[in-house]
């Protein structure tokens, strides 16, 4: 495990010590979960552009043309 020394502003300290606490978990567990969403978040958006520059508009329409055309049934309706 690494350990890292931050700079928070104050007010943004007194922040997340406020919301840790009402979570019941330490400031460095906030932090951490905080840090795990974002890359979270980061890497996911770099994910879908990955999977998106090799789409074909093409082959999406060859596969939509195999749908059939029919209602839907009642559940699926609204």
């Amino acid at each position: 495990m690494s350990v890292l020394s931050i700079r928070l502003p104050d007010s943004l300290h007194q922040v997340v010590k406020t919301v840790a606490a009402e979570d019941s978990i330490s400031i460095n567990q906030f932090i951490a979960s905080a840090v795990a969403e974002k890359v979270s978040a980061l890497t996911t958006e770099k994910y879908i552009q990955e999977r998106a520059s090799r789409a074909s508009k093409t082959q999406f329409e060859t596969v939509l043309a195999n749908v059939p055309d029919v209602e839907p049934q009642a559940f699926d309706r609204k």
